[in-house]
């Protein structure tokens, strides 16, 4: 008898992965489960040795695991896309964010703005040097602890403007999501799937990882804001 999958992922992917492992109970008779947790903290588990059989993680983290050869290089597979989106405390003005200038507007004026630990948070600090805000925003900048969504700072007032995948955003009371970032601003993820060397079961967890992958993931995905790598 097949013993249980085990999942490990980012914070981004756990509505999906704990909708989608329900799913695949239900209708394929196999369990599984997924464990998530920061990204940063998921890949220190795998490399420490963590029993797991399936990982899913932002790509280019994915990737470096990959090269350390703790996830089956054969068996990688990108998965779902996931926008950056910009939000603010409930009750509060909604600023405009259809152009980059407004964006702009939006950063100078926040008092305190909060990103993520993940490849999301990197991505925003990138776009922020690019628009060449870095010295101005330095001190206004909170990043959210690991496997703390950066939106939930707004509901409890430490910030006034915050981004992240819009996964982590949508679900969150308090808070009032504006939107992606505009035109040439855009930040988005892509969310990969792989099975994992110390897997005890291989073939099952790749029979797994290919049902992420489904149409019926796909649905599931864009349900949880993110959108299937295919679309």
């Amino acid at each position: 008898m097949n013993r249980e999958i085990a999942g490990l992922s980012s914070m981004a992917t756990r509505p999906i992965v704990a909708e989608l492992s329900e799913h695949i109970r239900l209708a394929h008779g196999i369990p599984v489960r997924f464990d998530s947790a920061g990204g940063v903290e998921i890949a220190r588990r795998v490399r420490e040795g963590t029993e797991a059989d399936v990982l899913v993680l932002a790509d280019g983290a994915l990737a470096e695991l990959e090269k350390e050869g703790h996830v089956r290089k054969e068996t990688v597979r990108p998965l779902w896309i996931s926008q950056v989106v910009a939000a603010v405390p409930e009750g509060v003005p909604v600023p405009a964010l259809d152009s980059e200038d407004d964006l702009r507007t939006a950063l100078v004026a926040a008092e305190k703005i909060a990103y993520s630990t993940g490849p999301s948070g990197k991505a925003l600090i990138d776009l922020i040097g690019r628009m060449g805000l870095t010295d101005g925003l330095r001190d206004r900048l909170v990043q959210a602890p690991p496997g703390i969504p950066a939106g939930s700072l707004l509901s409890s007032g430490r910030t006034d403007l915050a981004f992240q995948q819009h996964s982590e955003m949508m679900d969150l009371p308090g808070i009032v999501v504006i939107g992606p970032l505009p035109g040439a601003s855009a930040i988005s993820s892509t969310f990969s799937g792989g099975v994992l060397t110390a897997s005890a079961q291989p073939d099952l967890a790749r029979e797994v990882l290919d049902l992420l992958g489904s149409d019926a993931a796909s649905k599931v995905a864009h349900a949880r804001g993110m959108r299937a790598r295919t679309d």
